[in-house]
């Protein structure tokens, strides 16, 4: 301190030593407060988080729960549960909190697992004339690798949802998934052996998220109007088998407003923002019409209905997006020449940042190329794949698509055969790791005519035509923090988007990476015609363009 003294004194030579003295005291007294309101701040903005949370576990007795004491104890500040070989417990059992029932809540805490599996209950039930025995929904968590996570009911149906799904189940009792949304090896990654972690439970009216360090791993909505509960018990699990030990602490409760949650679910939902990134014009009319194909794609997102806000932004024009507007976006859409000069490849640990905070990637068309080491590395955490030159072939050709698999992005989409240069053959993660395929057919040894090069052919791609292995034409990723990506090759020809299954696949996709729930239908398409693909060119419309060729073709389509 008294040299920093010394050294202001100095800076100010025409003042006497006692004044430049108080000068500093002054000085470093309104720094010293400016660094503590500022620590308070930091400290408020950390507890934020943690608003109306109540410990129900004080970290040195278990008061307020209720156990079989020859298995239940407190060590090392937690709730600790041990079952040796010399002493197993005969069947599962709980230690039960008995600071009431819960009904609408969120629940945090931290546990360890060494050995065995354990859960915790919520909304539960005890069973008649069985001391320290539970009935109800679970957490599940154990130290193997399959089913932490996951929603099970304890003496009550069984496994509601098995990690990486949403599921909602129905008058027969039975769940059925509605969205696999991330692969459990996958999830499993997220969570540390032999360890502390974080799990979260949120139960919402009948709808139940369990997440693990702060990642999402199941979700469960009960529409079975004669078992499901709507308040109950909490307690935590020692199960029975082989000898383990179980320590839970850190155990927060906060409990939900339901009359709050209903006002708010009355208002419309906040709008999930899409952000589509036109690339520069390269083609000419009629091929990869960035700007005018973005502008018609966020037209449509805003007058779907649904909750999304998307907006266009020209590259071209407008220069790469500010930090502020990127980070506002829950999907980013690029829709541009890639390859060596993709937009992406120069600003990777940007967006990096923005996917590992939950943001969607949706490539079109050439977005979709990027070059094999940390771009190609990226494109495969983002979107599960890309076109990679000397792998990756680009022909011209029609591709007749006549089935889909169950995911979000296919819903409301019929069969449809269409031409345009869909590009295949494209790099995927090791095994399909996480990867659901889209679109998918077998292309004819004619798309192989021309000679090996960079995107015409390869010995490895002529192999597998040549085995009749399909190709994927477009695909979805979701990581294991539920950042979703959507890549699809198509999009080279602009009178496609006339096309409303082709239209319908792109907004589906759009949407999903945004974070919204798909209709069932799909996304709607609204009506297209040439004047409304006409709209948003950067290119100059040729004398000689051919309108009533491309009304013909809408005519066919629709």
């Amino acid at each position: 301190m008294h040299r920093l003294l010394q050294f202001l004194m100095a800076q100010k030579p025409m003042m006497t030593p006692a004044i430049s003295a108080w000068a500093c005291f002054f000085w470093l007294a309104s720094v010293s407060l400016c660094v503590v309101s500022s620590g308070s701040e930091l400290q408020a903005e950390d507890k934020a988080d943690e608003t109306g949370f109540v410990s129900i576990f004080d970290g040195k007795t278990l008061e307020g729960w209720d156990g079989n004491p020859e298995f239940w104890s407190v060590q090392d500040g937690a709730i600790t549960g041990i079952t040796t070989a010399e002493k197993p417990t005969k069947g599962n059992t709980f230690i039960i909190w008995r600071g009431g029932e819960t009904a609408d809540f969120e629940l945090r805490l931290d546990y360890k697992i060494q050995g065995g599996n354990s859960g915790i209950q919520y909304r539960s039930f005890e069973v008649k004339d069985q001391p320290w025995v539970i009935g109800g929904y679970q957490a599940d968590f154990e130290a193997g690798n399959t089913y932490s996570g996951i929603n099970y009911g304890e003496r009550f149906r069984g496994i509601l949802a098995l990690r990486g799904q949403k599921t909602v189940i129905g008058e027969n009792h039975k769940p059925v998934v509605k969205e696999q949304f991330a692969e459990g090896a996958a999830l499993q990654s997220a969570i540390k052996k032999d360890d502390w972690n974080s799990y979260r439970i949120v139960a919402r009216g009948f709808q139940f998220d369990h997440y693990i360090n702060d990642t999402l791993m199941s979700s469960v909505i009960d529409e079975d109007l004669k078992d499901r509960r709507a308040k109950g018990l909490l307690a935590l699990q020692l199960h029975a088998g082989p000898p383990m030990k179980v320590q839970f602490k850190n155990i927060r409760l906060k409990t939900l407003d339901a009359t709050a949650d209903k006002v708010s679910s009355s208002k419309e939902p906040a709008k999930k923002k899409v952000l589509l990134l036109a690339g520069n014009r390269s083609h000419g009319f009629g091929a990869h019409d960035h700007t005018a194909g973005c502008t018609l794609l966020a037209r449509l997102l805003n007058e779907s209905g649904l909750p999304i806000e998307a907006t266009m932004h020209s590259l071209q024009s407008q220069g790469w997006p500010s930090p502020e507007v990127l980070s506002a976006a829950d999907s980013i859409v690029i829709y541009a020449d890639g390859g060596g000069g993709h937009p992406f490849n120069s600003h990777l640990d940007e967006l990096q940042k923005l996917v590992d905070r939950g943001t969607g990637i949706v490539c079109i068309h050439y977005g979709v190329e990027t070059v094999a080491g940390k771009p190609g590395q990226a494109f495969l955490d983002w979107t599960g794949g890309y076109f990679e030159p000397h792998w990756s072939v680009n022909p011209h050709w029609t591709a007749d698509y006549k089935a889909f698999p169950a995911h979000p992005i296919t819903s409301g989409v019929k069969p449809f055969r269409i031409n345009d240069e869909w590009y295949y053959h494209m790099r995927f993660r090791e095994g399909m790791e996480g990867v659901t395929p889209i679109l998918t057919d077998l292309p004819g040894p004619e798309t192989l005519k021309r000679p090996d090069g960079p995107h015409s052919g390869n010995p490895a791609v002529r192999e597998a035509i040549a085995k009749g292995e399909p190709q994927h034409m477009a695909w979805a990723h979701q990581r294991a923090n539920g950042a979703r990506g959507f890549g699809c090759s198509g999009g080279h020809v602009h009178w496609n988007w006339g096309h409303p299954e082709f239209r319908r696949l792109f907004l589906n996709g759009i949407a999903w990476t945004a974070q919204v729930d798909v209709p069932a239908g799909g996304v709607p398409i609204g009506q297209v015609g040439v004047e409304e693909l006409l709209v948003g060119h950067d290119e100059q419309i040729p004398e000689n363009f051919n309108k009533a060729r491309v009304e013909a073709m809408l005519k066919e389509w629709n």
